[in-house]
């Protein structure tokens, strides 16, 4: 029975988000390409896919509307669905994602910045189209500071790049905190997303808890970076303290 819970849920991943994407091609195609109307539809996709997938969600703070930097701690492969439960934003993602069955198409039709992280070019432009993207366009970037995905208690290494564009370029900073009910729910290691997905999602429940913290600005990178790493830190050790991810009752309702 568990078994077969894991696998409806990836089937039902897949067909739920070929539909959207498939929804969103259609309207492109009939009236042009609407960056707004796309993140509407992946934010209906994220708030049902979550719900259906067994994952219970709790949001304290409140989520950015204004343009920004999102920035989080990174624990799992959901983190960026997570934070589209609520907020119209373009996620920057690492190359390969582009490559993943339906996701990765879902994802650049409906917005999101690519970086592969070996190339100072392409760390160079991702830079770039992060700052057009929040200055000209108007639309948040959701960034993980630190990489990739850890599972230590506080947060790993944040790369200075992002705070360096921030100050240059006057960016606010809206950081985030997220803790998931169960270190098993971490997507670290060399474990594949599938794998991963049938071995976690057999449960009938996935608690995580997501905060929203207060908008960050300054002209100092350093200072920046440091404002920002030691909030989260300060949220992930409130996290454990407080108990387990599974009582937190929900502070905020989406709408």
């Amino acid at each position: 029975m568990r078994k077969i819970r894991a696998i409806f849920r990836l089937a039902y991943l897949a067909i739920y988000t070929i539909w959207i994407v498939g929804s969103i091609m259609l309207v492109s195609y009939i009236k042009g390409y609407n960056p707004d109307y796309s993140m509407r539809r992946r934010r209906v996709w994220a708030r049902h896919l979550l719900k259906a997938i067994g994952i219970e969600l709790t949001i304290e703070g409140t989520p950015p509307t204004h343009p920004c930097l999102i920035l989080s701690n990174h624990r799992a492969y959901l983190d960026p669905i997570l934070i589209l439960h609520d907020v119209l934003a373009y996620p920057v993602s690492k190359a390969e994602v582009e490559n993943w069955p339906v996701l990765g198409y879902g994802a650049k039709v409906t917005g999101i910045l690519y970086l592969k992280r070996e190339s100072m070019t392409s760390r160079k432009n991702t830079l770039n189209a992060i700052a057009d993207t929040i200055k000209k366009e108007g639309i948040p970037v959701i960034l993980f500071p630190e990489g990739t995905t850890y599972g230590t208690p506080t947060t790993g290494d944040f790369k200075r790049g992002t705070f360096q564009l921030a100050a240059s370029e006057g960016l606010s900073i809206v950081p985030v905190a997220m803790e998931y009910g169960s270190v098993a729910d971490y997507w670290i290691g060399k474990e594949t997303f599938v794998p991963h997905f049938l071995r976690r999602f057999q449960e009938r429940r996935i608690y995580v808890r997501l905060r929203y913290g207060s908008s960050i600005q300054g002209s100092d990178a350093v200072e920046l970076l440091q404002q920002t790493r030691s909030w989260i830190d300060a949220q992930l050790i409130d996290f454990k303290q407080e108990g387990s991810v599974r009582t937190y009752s929900l502070k905020l309702t989406p709408k």
